[in-house]
């Protein structure tokens, strides 16, 4: 019998018609140049016993913010909103009181850049970003980590330095599941889980792994890894919807999340596909 997944703590959605999603390149990405809206994912996560869901930003531009928290309001879905906002602004604290007060502004639950792109491996221990950080925790906001593994080692100094920011890592950090390679990934992330401010998504892997040749088998030991470091009690359960389209469909991330996590007792299912994501997001 699978947990019941009540909450999905990270998805996207997009419109082209509204601005272009310029991460959308080359032929393994082309089935994602379409627009994927909230009413698409409505039926599957409603079948999925999914009641709510955490809307993720896909793109560095100020005005997705303000639309996905008005989209938020209407939604029953969308329960919060990781926005983007220019950490390395000088008035950074000054925007996100401003963002807190638009439409739909109380589901703003936190804050995330594109970490993964920047050129440097230590952009987050940057002065301007770790004020950038400070003002998020000063707003009551989390900050959701997007990154890659030779990232992991300053996403460990910036959590031990700002112990009043919590910090969310995104798809396990994003091991090389496709190659098996577990090291230095593995050494990092213990790192980081060490530290009490910082939780885990268990996302993206069916992704990273690639389309057409992942098995539950393939990510349970990335999987274990991250059960065994943080817990379920700093674990969340998120889609990664539509990015995970190019390797499986909603359902299957879903029932291989559950297969992966099967030897749970009740509560620590609870705790990862409900509970962490409810306390850490304020749902």
């Amino acid at each position: 019998m699978g947990a019941a997944v009540t909450v999905d703590a990270h998805h996207h959605v997009w419109d082209l018609s509204v601005r272009d999603q310029d991460w959308i390149t080359g032929p393994e990405l082309q089935p994602l140049r379409r627009n994927f809206t909230v009413a698409d994912l409505e039926p599957e996560a409603r079948a999925a016993g999914v009641d709510r869901t955490v809307l993720v930003q896909t793109v560095t531009v100020a005005e997705e913010t303000p639309e996905f928290l008005a989209l938020a309001a209407e939604s029953e879905l969308i329960g919060g909103v990781i926005g983007w906002t220019d950490l390395t602004r000088p008035d950074v604290a000054d925007e996100l009181a401003r963002l807190a007060e638009l439409p739909g502004g109380a589901y703003l639950r936190g804050i995330r850049h594109q970490v993964q792109g920047e050129p440097d491996p230590d952009w987050l221990l940057r002065p301007d970003v770790r004020r950038g950080l400070a003002a998020v925790a000063g707003a009551g906001l989390v900050h959701d980590l997007v990154v890659l593994p030779h990232q992991l080692p300053a996403c460990v100094k910036s959590a031990r330095d700002l112990p009043e920011l919590i910090f969310v890592l995104d798809h396990l950090g994003k091991p090389p599941i496709a190659s098996g390679a577990r090291e230095p990934w593995a050494t990092h992330v213990r790192a980081l889980a060490a530290l009490p401010n910082t939780v885990c998504k268990l996302s993206g892997m069916v992704t990273e792994a690639g389309p057409g040749t992942w098995t539950a088998d393939a990510l349970r030991p990335y999987a274990d890894t991250v059960l065994d470091a943080f817990g379920p009690g700093r674990l969340m359960f998120g889609s990664d919807w539509p990015v995970c389209t190019l390797a499986a469909s909603y359902g299957q991330v879903i029932d291989v999340a559950n297969e992966l996590t099967a030897a749970l007792g009740a509560d620590e299912r609870e705790d990862l596909f409900s509970g962490t994501a409810t306390r850490v997001y304020g749902l």
